[in-house]
């Protein structure tokens, strides 16, 4: 697993712009070893719908995984009669590393790759790489387990397939339903930071990339997919299925020990809406839940063994009373420091005084449900008393929580008129992609440190140029124009060949 430092961080989602004629937005990549007979009719076929139906400039790049037959021939003459063809040609076999080369020298903004077979309809491509070009998601997959795809194949790859998404499922937690179809697009700017991280360079590559990209919190759009077997397949199910089990033991073993730096992979959303000052909503609720609930869990723990201490000499009314009160105090103590964040001696004996009202209420709520046991039953056992005061617990704890939030430690910096201060750096224009061939991605010298937080975006005049004096600082809003308005902050992309857009014209 790699463990070094990526090459850099991930912008903020923008819509791509379209650019000028001829420059490719879509690079889509063919991996082939041995394919003499397929690749010919495969890139014709593709070429061809392409060229009817998808309203942007492309390329489509033949990665030659080191074949022994005529298959380089064949690559290069479709790139001497196709203008949109190119081949690309290693010395070594791996599709992994196929991808990871080409993806890593091509210039265009979206990346995808699909199996020499077409097994999958192309009809699915464009909702495959629309998600990207819009600047909405940052990896796309095609799914033959989505309850709307259509699927032919033989029982026996029917099960493995399922079988190991399961297994993906089971020990590395993955949501995405397909890691294995040969059908994925990948935004050029994550694919930068993303691949170095990527150790596989076989049939494995592609579940790799998808878990880091999930475990790092980048959004993948699946898109169902009708795909037929192609029951010439030169796939070795057995070495694959095997290398995988391999692959998932390397990178479930790299994200329990802490290995990869995935911090380092999370996008800074300019546009994200966690970043708005929204006035009356609540922050934080995920974090503070699950601080309450674990100090719950031990002041119920904490409170079952001074219950039954003080049940020993005492009766159930005075020793739950006793218990309850001891505990709550502690309680109140755990979540003002561990769940609500207040430091300090300021205030405490206001938060105790309020935490023993909070008290009152939980221990009518335990005292109540006491008597209704008792009035109930003349003698209960002591598990029965424990069961009901549990289930009281359970009641109070949830009240005691919206309490807490809303009366004891509310939050405070949601006041009307507060404004976030944000340090708007400026930063380079979207960017324009060139007409040449495929230029090696170089990697910036240096250490990298640690990502930035969100950035949110800052309004600028195309007659000011972009920074040359470093950073400047400005308060605003996330998300706010410079005039107080909200704008929508894609950008409209024109089609790079108007006559696709002309009256008439078969799509």
């Amino acid at each position: 697993m790699r463990t070094d430092s990526s090459p850099g961080t991930l912008p903020a989602r923008e819509h791509l712009p379209a650019g000028n004629a001829g420059t490719p937005v879509l690079d889509v990549v063919i991996p082939v070893y041995n394919e003499e007979k397929d690749l010919g009719p495969c890139v014709v076929r593709l070429h061809d719908h392409l060229k009817r139906t998808f309203p942007y400039a492309f390329r489509i790049t033949i990665a030659d995984n080191a074949s022994t037959d005529t298959t380089p021939q064949v690559a290069r003459r479709l790139e001497a009669d196709l203008a949109e063809v190119t081949s690309f040609r290693l010395e070594q076999k791996g599709r992994g590393r196929a991808l990871r080369t080409v993806w890593s020298a091509s210039d265009a903004p979206i990346l995808a790759y699909m199996d020499v077979d077409l097994s999958t309809d192309l009809n699915a491509l464009l909702p495959l790489v629309a998600p990207l070009i819009s600047g909405h998601s940052d990896l796309a997959i095609g799914s033959r387990l989505a309850r709307s795809s259509r699927v032919v194949r033989g029982a026996k790859r029917e099960f493995i397939s399922r079988t190991y998404n399961l297994i993906l499922r089971g020990s590395l937690q993955a949501r995405f339903s397909d890691a294995q179809c040969g059908f994925k697009a990948i935004r050029r700017d994550v694919a930068q930071v993303l691949l170095p991280l990527v150790e596989d360079t076989g049939w494995f590559f592609d579940t790799e990339m998808l878990v880091l990209a999930e475990r790092a919190g980048l959004r993948i759009h699946e898109v169902p997919v009708d795909w037929v077997d192609d029951p010439n397949s030169t796939v070795h199910i057995v070495k694959t299925a095997t290398d995988d089990l391999k692959g998932v033991w390397r990178v479930g073993k790299a994200l329990t020990t802490g290995a990869l730096p995935l911090d380092r992979l999370t996008r800074p959303f300019g546009d994200d809406p966690r970043d708005r000052d929204v006035q009356d909503v609540p922050k934080g609720l995920a974090r503070q839940l699950v601080g309450f609930c674990v100090v719950g869990g031990l002041s119920t723990l904490f409170y079952l063994v001074l219950y039954s201490a003080f049940r020993s000499f005492s009766g159930s009314q005075v020793a739950n009373a006793l218990a309850l009160l001891v505990s709550a105090v502690a309680n109140t103590a755990a979540n003002r420091r561990l769940t609500f964040g207040v430091r300090g001696r300021g205030g405490a004996v206001r938060h105790q005084a309020q935490g023993l009202v909070v008290f009152g209420i939980g221990l009518a709520l335990t005292s109540g449900s006491l008597a209704a046991l008792n009035a109930a039953s003349s003698d209960p056992s002591h598990s029965t008393e424990l069961a009901v005061l549990i289930a009281a617990n359970l009641a109070a704890t949830v009240l005691r929580f919206l309490l807490f939030r809303a009366w004891v430690f509310p939050d405070r910096d949601g006041a009307p008129g507060a404004e976030s201060t944000a340090v708007a750096a400026s930063a380079p224009s979207s960017p324009a992609y060139s007409t040449g061939g495929l230029q090696p991605y170089r990697q910036p010298s240096g250490p990298q440190g640690p990502l930035p937080q969100r950035p949110t975006h800052q309004p600028h005049s195309q007659s000011a140029p972009y920074a040359q004096s470093g950073t400047t600082t400005t308060r605003f809003r996330a998300g706010e124009a410079a005039d107080g308005t909200w704008r929508d902050s894609t950008m409209q992309v024109q089609p790079v060949r108007p006559h696709d857009t002309e009256p008439g014209e078969p799509r």
